[in-house]
């Protein structure tokens, strides 16, 4: 992502998804942006959390609301998956709760409501996609029974408040895609930003990396006397740039102003 915005003249921003309390931590954070620091990876702006936001996200369901787009939930995600007859894989809202009239009082969760409509994208890397979200969430969940906001929500408004046009992220999140786009579109955003999404780095059984399978980490690597020129030249091999010998960040830069791609 550095690479591509350096490449092309953009601005990187970073944010912290900290939307959720109950899983933030402030060493997570500190971590992060140590190892940020350390790679050389310095945001253009300041950090944006997105637990300071509540306010921000408030108003924006409030005028979501004032259009007749918001109810009160009182399922939880069990609750939805016992009504499906599942919890496997993505949990499809049936709209139980829709036209109720739920007391907003006795239930901190809000949804929106979603028409059944065709989003479409062109995917800077797969090309154009179609997805009906209406059909894959239903109505979209945008602040849970705890009170918290959902990520879905969360980065539709941060994505406007900064301006955002490039979002670039792995496969696993492209199902987000077109909800977060016609959420967009209800907040009063007529142009997505573009999106990228790119493949994620695996094991050989296909099986993603990840900490809580004890996979190793930026800081691992720090601790195992690798410089950040190797952790570059890795990271870039696996996003099929060079051959795995330690680059300096401005060579990989290079490479994408000279090839076009990342």
């Amino acid at each position: 992502m550095w690479g591509i915005a350096r490449a092309f003249g953009g601005r990187v921003l970073l944010r912290i998804e900290d939307h959720d309390r109950t899983r933030s931590r402030p060493e997570y954070e500190s971590a992060i942006l140590e190892d940020l620091s350390w790679l050389g990876f310095v945001p253009d702006f300041p950090v944006l959390r997105q637990s300071e936001r509540r306010a921000r996200y408030e108003e924006r369901l409030s005028e979501l609301g004032s259009a007749g787009l918001v109810y009160p939930c009182a399922c939880s995600r069990k609750k939805v998956a016992a009504v499906l007859g599942s919890s496997e894989g993505e949990v499809r809202y049936p709209g139980t709760c829709r036209d109720l009239r739920l007391d907003g009082a006795a239930h901190a969760a809000r949804r929106v409501r979603f028409d059944s409509v065709v989003v479409g994208f062109n995917d800077l890397r797969l090309g154009w996609i179609e997805q009906i979200p209406a059909d894959q969430t239903g109505d979209i969940l945008v602040r849970d029974r705890h009170g918290h906001w959902t990520y879905q929500f969360a980065v539709v408004v941060d994505d406007l408040d900064q301006r955002v046009d490039l979002v670039i992220r792995g496969e696993d999140i492209l199902s987000s895609t077109g909800r977060q786009i016609q959420l967009a579109r209800l907040l009063g955003r007529e142009k997505p930003p573009a999106f990228l999404h790119h493949p994620l780095i695996t094991h050989p059984d296909g099986v993603k990396l990840s900490k809580a399978n004890r996979d190793t980490g930026i800081r691992e690597l720090r601790a195992g006397e690798w410089n950040k020129e190797r952790v570059l030249g890795a990271a870039a091999l696996a996003l099929g740039i060079g051959t795995g010998e330690p680059l300096r960040f401005d060579d990989i830069v290079a490479t994408i102003e000279k090839t076009g791609r990342a």
